[in-house]
């Protein structure tokens, strides 16, 4: 494992064998477009796409048929400094900002020392916001916000009728999510372990331990509901089981897939999945909760950039509470 100079980058190649180590290596300064900006790296979320993506898998594919070519660079989340902009751009040079890489968009990914992302990827921070805080939020927040959006639940203002139900309420997403229901006045409820069932209640939703016996028979005492986000999986929680836990017009909405969940989503309305995408417009409301401090990101640990492999054998585990952050 190698670093030199300021552009490191954190790659994997896979084999027909299996995911090789991550290493760290110097890639050469991407050049910027009319709507780029290039931004020192202060802080990366670690998220499960960034090693789902490197053992294969629909994400892989995908990658490697819109995504940039040569290296696979992984990660998704960043919060830094710009360093650059280009001509139409209109972030400035010192604008501190939180964001994420789209491989879409032939980018790169977060775990580096710099990314250049288009200028509509990130928003501002203002001083009193923390770079590692920040980089807690954009996967996770965004997947929360698109979660009610795909049930047709607001996300700003007050909605205190709605009842809200999160499968998984202990890692990056669920806290996000139970959070934001209770800036919105919703009624929220979360499933986790004994170990965190008084965070849960910290956070204003009723704890549902799942330790004590089946989770689902007991949510059911505190809906119906209008949404339920499963974090963990229809495997764990079943999809069917859990449609009968909502109200008449109320969404199951699933941030895994499995194979199994298909003809659920293909054949009915109100199961749905959600990829939380960060842009500016569903960034800015994160920034500003994080500011007033209705949000409060749970840091779970943090890593050297060069030490990434560990925080992903970590995050393969399951049991992280709130999220793991890489340091360039």
């Amino acid at each position: 494992m190698s670093k030199q100079g300021g552009n490191g980058h954190i790659t994997v190649a896979t084999s027909a064998s299996g995911t090789e180590p991550l290493a760290l290596i110097e890639l050469p300064a991407r050049a910027l477009g009319p709507k780029d900006i290039r931004v020192r790296v202060r802080a990366i979320g670690v998220n499960p796409v960034d090693w789902k993506m490197r053992s294969g898998g629909p994400l892989r594919f995908a990658h490697r048929f819109v995504g940039p070519s040569g290296q696979l660079v992984v990660g998704v989340d960043f919060a830094g400094e710009v360093v650059e902009q280009g001509a139409e751009a209109d972030l400035p040079v010192g604008a501190r900002v939180v964001g994420a890489t789209d491989f879409s968009r032939k980018q790169l990914g977060s775990y580096a020392n710099e990314v250049v992302v288009r200028d509509d990827q990130c928003a501002t921070l203002p001083n009193a916001v923390s770079f590692e805080d920040a980089a807690c939020l954009p996967v996770p927040g965004a997947t929360a916000l698109r979660a009610l959006e795909l049930a047709g639940l607001p996300t700003s203002g007050k909605a205190p009728d709605v009842r809200v139900l999160v499968l998984g309420a202990a890692g990056g997403v669920g806290l996000v999510t139970l959070q934001i229901a209770r800036v919105l006045g919703m009624k929220a409820a979360g499933v986790c372990s004994t170990r965190n069932t008084a965070l849960v209640e910290k956070l204003g939703a009723a704890s549902i331990d799942y330790t004590k016996g089946d989770a689902l028979e007991a949510a059911a005492a505190h809906g119906p509901y209008d949404l339920i986000l499963n974090v963990v999986g229809s495997e764990i929680y079943s999809t069917s089981r859990a449609r009968t836990l909502l109200t008449d017009k109320g969404s199951v909405v699933l941030a895994v897939v499995r194979p199994a969940d298909v003809p659920a989503l293909l054949f009915s309305s109100r199961v749905k999945h959600v990829l939380g995408r960060p842009f500016r417009q569903n960034l800015e409301p994160l920034v500003g909760w994080l500011a007033t401090r209705d949000l409060e990101p749970l840091i779970e640990a943090t890593f050297p950039l060069a030490e990434a492999e560990k925080a992903h054998v970590l995050s393969k585990g399951g049991k992280v509470v709130g999220k793991l952050l890489l340091l360039p």
